[in-house]
C-alpha cells in the first residue's frame, strides 16, 4: 500500500513544483490553518463549513498556481487552504490538470472537490474580470477576496458572468468579507454577482459589498429550479442593485443586518414558494425592498425590526406584489441555529465598519459592537473517532436484495458487489474518492452501516461521509472504514461518500442495519 502513496505524493510535489517555477505559488508548513473566525447561518448546517481548515497551507499570486494547489493534493477532498496575494486574471489563469482536480482555463474553478479554504492575505486579492465558479462541491470557504467586473459577453467573459456562481448539488459553502462588484447590468455584459442554482444548499454571505450590478444575485435560475435553499445573508452591503438582493425562488433565505442602499428596482423578491425571513435590516433610499415581483408565483415573507428610511413602493398588479408599505408578515419561518443579530439603528454603521475585502476581518458581536474575529472553534464536520471494527449489528443486513448505484467505478467492479455478501468480491471508484449508495423502493428505517474492505485494501479508505440521500444531509462523517452508528433514519437511499484515500479503496460490503 506504501508505493502507491508515495507515487501519488511524488506527483502532487512535482505539480506543485511546476507552478512555483513558473512563478505564483510558495509552498509553506504543513499545519492546522483555516480562514479567520468560524462559519455562521446555514453554513453551520448539514454538518458544517471548516473549508480547508487542517490541510497545507499554499501562498499563491496567479490563477494558475490556484488551480495548481488544487491539483496537487493527494485526492480531491484532501484539506487545503490557499493563500492569494495580489491579481487573478486571465493573463495568469490557465488550465491544470491532475487527479485531485477538474479545471478550465479563464475561470477560477472549484468543481468536484471538498474542503477548501481560499482567503486573500497581504496586500490583497483581486480577482480581476475573472470569475469564482463552485461546481459540484462541498464545504468551501472564500474570504477576504476581492471580485469585479466578471462579464458574460463582450471580451473577456468568465464564470456566465457571475462573480461568485455556484450550481450542481453543492453543499455548504460561507462566502465572507468579500466585495464582489460589477460596472453595470445585462446590456453592459454583466450578470450575478452571488448566484446559486441546481441544489445549492447550506450557503452563507456575511460581511460583504455587492455594488454597482443590475443583479445583486439569485437563487434558482427558473420558477421550476426549487431544490436550492437554506441561505443566509448577514451584515452585508448591497448598494447601488437593480434587482436581486437577492432573488429567491424556492427554499427558504434568512437576511438579517443588512445595509441596503440605492436597490433601483427591486431587492428581496421572494417568489415561486420561497420563505424570507427579514429582519432588523436597513433599507435605504431605494423601491420596492421586498415583495414578489415580475411573476404570478407568490413568495412569502417573515418581517420583523426592520428599518425603512425614504423607501418607496409600486402598486400591486398580477406580476407584482410589493410587501409594503406595512410589511406585514405573509409565514414564519423557523431558524434552526443560534445567532445575535443588531438593532437595525446601528446596522449602517456596523456595516460600513466590518463589510468588503480588507477590513481585518472584522466582526459585530450582537450589541452593535465591532471587534476582532474570534478563532475558529472544532466544528461538527471535524473528523470524529474512526469507527468500530466490523462487527455487524444485530438484525438482517438490509442491503441485501436491495439496490445500489454510484459514482464512477473501476473496471471490472461492479454496484452489485456492495450487496451480494460476498467479501471476495468489492466496489471500487475510477479514482481515489467517490461515493456509493444503497436503496431501496420504499422508506427504510436505518440506524447503522457497517462497511468492509476487501482483502489487501485494509485502511485504503481515508476521510469519509455518510448521506441522507433524500434529503441531502450528512448522517456522520469521520476516517476508516467499520461500523457507523447514527440516529435511526427512515428514507430511501444511503450513500458513503469517500472523500480521501491512501490507494485504490475497495468496498467488499456495504451493509446496512435497522438497530
Amino acid at each position: 500500500m506504501r508505493q502507491p502513496v508515495t507515487r501519488r505524493l511524488q506527483a502532487a510535489l512535482a505539480t506543485l513544483a511546476l507552478a512555483a517555477a513558473a512563478g505564483g505559488i510558495v509552498l509553506t508548513a504543513a499545519e492546522a490553518s483555516a480562514a479567520a473566525g468560524s462559519a455562521t447561518g446555514y453554513a453551520t448546517q448539514n454538518g458544517g463549513t471548516t473549508g480547508g481548515a487542517g490541510g497545507q497551507t499554499v501562498r499563491a499570486t496567479t490563477g494558475t498556481a490556484i488551480h495548481a494547489a488544487l491539483c496537487g493534493r493527494a485526492a480531491a477532498g484532501t484539506p487545503i487552504v490557499i493563500e492569494v496575494e495580489g491579481t487573478i486574471n486571465h493573463g495568469n489563469t490557465s488550465k491544470v490538470s491532475g487527479g485531485s482536480c477538474n479545471t478550465a482555463d479563464g475561470v477560477i474553478e472549484l468543481k468536484q472537490i471538498s474542503n477548501v479554504t481560499i482567503v486573500g492575505v497581504g496586500g490583497g486579492a483581486v480577482f480581476d474580470q475573472i470569475g469564482i465558479h463552485i461546481r459540484e462541491s462541498s464545504n468551501i470557504i472564500i474570504q477576504n477576496v476581492t471580485v469585479k467586473n466578471v462579464k458574460k459577453s463582450g471580451s473577456p467573459t468568465s464564470n456566465g458572468g457571475d462573480a461568485i456562481g455556484m450550481e450542481s448539488g453543492v453543499r455548504n459553502v460561507w462566502v465572507d468579507h468579500t466585495t464582489l462588484e460589477a460596472s453595470g447590468g445585462e446590456s453592459e455584459g454583466y450578470d450575478g454577482l452571488f448566484d446559486m442554482k441546481a441544489d445549492t444548499r447550506y450557503v452563507t454571505l456575511s460581511y460583504s459589498i455587492l455594488r454597482n450590478s443590475g443583479r445583486g444575485g439569485l437563487v434558482g435560475s427558473s420558477e421550476s429550479d426549487v431544490s436550492n435553499g437554506f441561505v443566509t445573508y448577514h451584515h452585508n452591503l448591497y448598494e447601488n442593485i437593480d434587482s436581486r438582493a437577492p432573488l429567491l425562488r424556492g427554499g427558504v433565505g434568512h437576511m438579517f443586518n443588512n445595509h441596503y442602499v440605492r436597490l433601483n428596482s427591486s431587492g428581496i423578491n421572494s417568489r415561486a414558494g420561497a420563505r424570507a425571513k427579514v429582519e432588523n435590516n436597513y433599507f435605504e433610499d431605494s423601491k420596492d425592498v421586498l415583495g414578489t415581483f415580475y411573476t404570478d408565483a407568490a413568495g412569502y415573507w417573515q418581517t420583523s425590526g426592520n428599518t425603512l428610511d425614504n423607501v418607496t413602493w409600486s402598486s400591486p398588479g398580477k406580476d407584482n406584489n410589493p410587501a409594503g408599505p406595512d410589511m406585514k408578515s405573509t409565514t414564519t419561518v423557523s431558524i434552526p441555529y443560534a445567532y445575535s443579530p443588531d438593532a437595525a439603528g446601528c446596522v449602517p454603521d456596523v456595516v460600513s465598519r466590518t463589510a468588503g475585502a480588507g477590513k481585518g476581518l472584522k466582526v459585530s458581536d450582537g450589541t452593535c459592537t465591532v471587534q476582532p474575529p474570534t478563532e475558529p472553534t472544532p466544528g461538527p464536520t471535524d473528523p470524529t473517532p474512526g469507527p468500530t471494527d466490523p462487527t455487524p449489528p444485530g438484525g438482517t443486513n438490509l442491503s441485501i436484495g436491495a439496490g445500489s448505484d454510484g459514482s464512477s467505478k473501476a473496471p471490472g467492479t461492479s454496484f452489485g458487489h456492495l450487496r451480494d455478501g460476498d467479501l471476495t468480491t468489492y466496489w471500487s471508484p475510477a479514482g481515489s474518492t467517490g461515493h456509493a449508495s444503497i436503496k431501496w423502493d420504499s422508506a427504510t428505517a436505518v440506524s447503522s452501516v457497517v462497511i468492509r474492505e476487501a482483502a489487501g485494501s485494509t485502511g485504503a479508505i481515508g476521510a469519509w461521509r455518510l448521506l441522507d440521500a433524500d434529503a441531502g444531509t450528512v448522517l456522520a462523517s469521520g476516517d476508516g472504514a467499520g461500523t457507523i452508528s447514527f440516529p435511526r433514519t427512515t428514507l430511501r437511499k444511503i450513500t458513503f461518500e469517500i472523500v480521501s484515500s491512501t490507494g485504490s479503496p475497495r468496498i467488499a460490503e456495504y451493509e446496512t442495519y435497522a438497530g
